[in-house]
């Protein structure tokens, strides 16, 4: 079943572009451990916030991807561009008009 992580990052003001531009790196290693889909958004009207929505095979496939030392690397250098506000959801997608 397809799991589903949405949330919401604080971003130190002036700082959401980098922030950006580190979540929207390439990474071959999420494919592969089973992320489906990953989406970095933002909203004008909240400068200081960067929304993330993701799609994973599991639950397990998301917390292996916490292990993975690219993913613990990006952590640690996105740490000071972050507020520490973090909000969101997750829930197990059970099913889409877009799909059988």
């Amino acid at each position: 079943m397809t799991f589903a992580n949405v949330g919401t990052i604080g971003v130190v003001a002036g700082k959401r572009g980098q922030l950006v531009d580190l979540l929207t790196r390439r990474s071959e290693e999420l494919r592969h451990v089973g992320c489906l889909a990953y989406e970095v958004g933002i909203n004008d009207e909240e400068p200081d916030t960067v929304f993330v929505v993701e799609l994973w095979t599991s639950a397990d496939a998301h917390r292996a991807s916490l292990a993975l030392p690219e993913v613990q690397a990006s952590i640690a250098t996105a740490r000071p561009l972050m507020t520490g506000e973090f909000g969101g959801f997750q829930f197990d997608v059970v099913g889409s008009p877009l799909r059988d």
